[in-house]
């Protein structure tokens, strides 16, 4: 094979046992690698109804194909699961060294099941795969634990661990390396499940392109068109720029999505953090664009990206920038998905401002929105477990509210169990569509349907058909970019995406492909996750959105009187199946055809 080394790695941490099995070039060309390649292997290594923290649910990495070629961005790695917040396919992407590390090990990617006796760590090292014990790494964060296990095998090995939360299966934990994060879905808890507290790797086997020479002058013409315009917002400022755009449009959902502006939004943009303290600019392993901006709050260097200051900010009715950051810095630290976090406590607030939580959330201080200060002494808490409300919000905003119920279900912001990101659907249509059939819950990140709505000549307040269409090609462009390795902010740097990814993908393994090979691929791909998902009882029925978005208008702002009722939604959904080609209750019609 050109490309890929032709083979997975399948492992037991209970019996300690692995073994090879192949990847043949078809199956490659079928899936390409990263997201794809993910769910082909985490459907075809399990059966239905397997619990997301139990040993038999496969944890399943795989590489990208155009990691390690010198295309910019293009370090990234998918992770899988049943995911322990969804009850559905959980995936996540991982951009660092450790995605450049799993290319060169000699596998395309790895399957591992089982757990280990104690805390310990998996050891990918070629031919040599092996668990290790290290009792010594409980209660450490991430970064911590990476450091540690670098110290005791070398430098050479890149480590992804999880951290504090993942060790007590919250299930928004996530998984870190090098200060990136696998964060949606919970892949954190399925670690801790384990006792696997990190999965260490190194390689040096590189794979040579077909055509090296061809590819390294695509290289370098990407890199440089990754400097212009396109790309020019990320790198002086960074994903917060949204922030006051999407106040000034009306769509930035504030205090648990009960308004669409918010009043301090001006006080968390990245401009103005950057004139009150020290920034620094990074990004990800071999990233051209560096769209990550940190900034130094309380003596430590944060991240802050659009959704972490709107999860921490807005969401939850704060304004103070030092606060926001800390919070953000914490959730780091404990490995916590900021968004489920944000969205969690946020349902929490609101419950207790109605008087609704009784025993559950009676503990201090109470959750108020706008009270930073409990809000920082609650995310420890929920790292934790601690207490019954830290062990309630530990489980995320659907889970506790089935548990606390009155009423309180009506107010958390999740679809499928994953917490919404920061945009409002009902000013936003194709966003909505695309948040309701998202295989793995309310994603922004599976579609960029968003896309459409703000395009030029659009009305994104109106609920038109062609929407099921517009949801569905962006579905299919992002799992195309996510199975490549692609990073989404490069997708305006091309004049043909599919055709000049295609070329790409041609002289990287000398198969001949065409856009519309890779179109199919990515409709493909978006089939295989529904079928994961069908195969564990989802339909329709899990394709919608919270009562607030299809019961309330918004209120104040741009976009005051904007809604999106349930007849809307359905008949966007019709549009949507027909275009897939599936039945009008949402499933695929010959299941087995997905794959």
């Amino acid at each position: 094979m050109t490309g890929y080394h032709g083979r997975g790695l399948a492992y037991c941490l209970s019996t300690r046992l692995g073994r090879a099995f192949s990847l043949s070039q078809d199956e490659a060309s079928t899936w390409l690698g990263g997201t794809g390649l993910a769910t082909y292997w985490l459907y075809a290594h399990s059966v239905a109804g397997l619990d997301p923290l139990g040993p038999e649910n496969p944890l399943v990495l795989a590489a990208s194909p155009l990691v390690d070629t010198g295309l910019t961005t293009t370090s990234r790695a998918a992770i899988a699961a049943r995911s322990p917040q969804t009850g559905l396919i959980g995936e996540s992407l991982i951009s660092s060294h450790f995605a450049v590390a799993l290319r060169r090990s000699g596998w395309d990617g790895l399957v591992v099941t089982g757990a280990c006796r104690e805390l310990s760590v998996l050891v990918v090292d070629e031919e040599r795969v092996e668990v290790l014990p290290a009792p010594e790494l409980s209660g450490l964060p991430a970064a911590e634990a990476e450091a540690s296990v670098r110290r005791r095998l070398g430098p050479d090995f890149q480590v992804a661990a999880i951290g504090i939360a993942g060790e007590n299966r919250v299930r928004y934990a996530t998984i870190s390396h090098d200060g990136r994060h696998a964060g949606r879905t919970g892949l954190g808890a399925v670690m801790g499940a384990r006792r696997l507290k990190a999965i260490a790797v190194r390689g040096s086997r590189r794979l040579r392109p077909a055509d090296e020479a061809r590819l390294h002058e695509v290289a370098a013409a990407l890199r440089a068109r990754s400097q212009g315009p396109e790309t020019a917002k990320y790198r002086l400022v960074g994903t917060s720029a949204n922030l006051l755009t999407f106040d000034r449009l009306g769509v930035l959902p504030t205090r648990n999505f009960q308004q669409a502006t918010f009043r301090g939004a001006s006080r968390l943009t990245g401009e103005q953090l950057a004139l009150e303290r020290t920034r620094e600019r990074t990004g990800c392993a071999v990233c051209s664009i560096g769209c990550e901006h940190r900034f130094v709050t309380s003596g430590s260097s944060v991240r802050a990206e659009y959704e972490s200051l709107f999860a921490f900010g807005p969401l939850l009715g704060i304004d103070d920038p030092d606060t926001v950051l800390r919070a953000i810095g914490l959730s780091d630290h404990f490995g916590m998905d900021s968004l489920s976090l944000g969205g969690t406590l946020a349902w929490a607030m609101e419950t207790r401002e109605r008087g609704v939580g009784g025993d559950w959330l009676a503990e201090d201080p109470p959750l108020c929105f706008g009270d930073g200060a409990a809000v920082l002494a609650w995310i420890p808490r929920i790292a934790g477990r601690e207490g019954k409300a830290g062990a309630l919000l530990a489980d995320g905003s659907r889970l506790a509210a089935a548990r606390v119920g009155g009423g309180s279900e009506a107010w958390a912001m999740q679809v499928k169990g994953l917490e919404l990101p920061g945009y409002e659907p009902r000013a936003l249509k194709t966003l909505a569509l695309g948040l309701a059939v998202s295989a793995r819950g309310a994603c922004h990140n599976r579609s960029s349907a968003y896309d459409r709505d703000f395009a030029s000549g659009g009305d994104r307040l109106r609920a038109d058909l062609p929407r099921g269409r517009d949801a569905a090609e962006a579905e299919d462009l992002a799992a195309v970019l996510d199975s490549l390795g692609l990073c989404k902010f490069l997708r305006r740097c091309f004049d043909d995406l599919y055709g000049e990814a295609a070329h790409i993908y041609e002289l990287l393994t000398g198969r001949p492909t065409s856009s519309a090979d890779l179109r199919a691929t990515g409709a493909r791909i978006v089939t295989a996750k529904r079928r994961y998902n069908q195969r564990e009882g989802a339909g329709r029925t899990e394709d919608t959105l919270p009562p607030r978005l299809l019961e309330e208008a918004v209120t104040g702002g741009p976009a005051a009187g904007a809604c999106l009722t349930l007849p809307e939604l359905d008949a966007m959904l019709d549009d949507y199946y027909r275009f897939r080609g599936w039945n009008p209750d949402g499933r695929i019609p010959d299941p087995d055809s997905a794959t």
